[in-house]
């Protein structure tokens, strides 16, 4: 008479604890890789007894949709947008205008205006509506 084992030996590995040495490994390297930069250079700047500011000017220009331009809430005649924002502009480093355009216009009168801020080199942004 054979007699026979139902429950048979299947070998085991516990892995209950290895969530937790996984967690702490993980964290040991974001610190210690947070900790030491290699792109970092550290200087030493000069100092200096007067500085030269750098000016900056932003304006807005706004056009309705009767071509009727404001600049600042000053009304100006379309012909003389150019000269206006050059004498507005003069010794000034970053120029920038901040357009609010009607959304009844062309886009060609939109391009107009941008073209005007290409030739004085000045960064046009548009201001939308949410």
């Amino acid at each position: 008479m054979k007699i026979r084992r139902k429950a048979r030996f299947a070998p085991e590995v516990f892995t209950h604890s290895l969530n937790d040495i996984m967690f702490f490994l993980l964290l040991f390297f974001l610190i210690i890789s947070t900790m030491s930069n290699p792109n970092v250079i550290k200087l030493m700047l000069p100092k200096a007894s007067s500085s030269q500011q750098v000016y900056k000017k932003q304006i807005t220009l706004s056009v309705d949709d009767q071509k009727n331009y404001f600049i600042d809430k000053d009304q100006i005649p379309a012909g003389q947008l150019e000269s206006e924002l050059a004498t507005i502009f003069t010794n000034v480093e970053e120029r920038t205008v901040v357009l609010r355009v009607d959304k009844n216009l062309a886009v060609q009168d939109l391009v107009d205006v941008l073209e005007v801020g290409a030739k004085l080199d000045i960064k046009m942004v548009m201001a939308t509506a949410r």
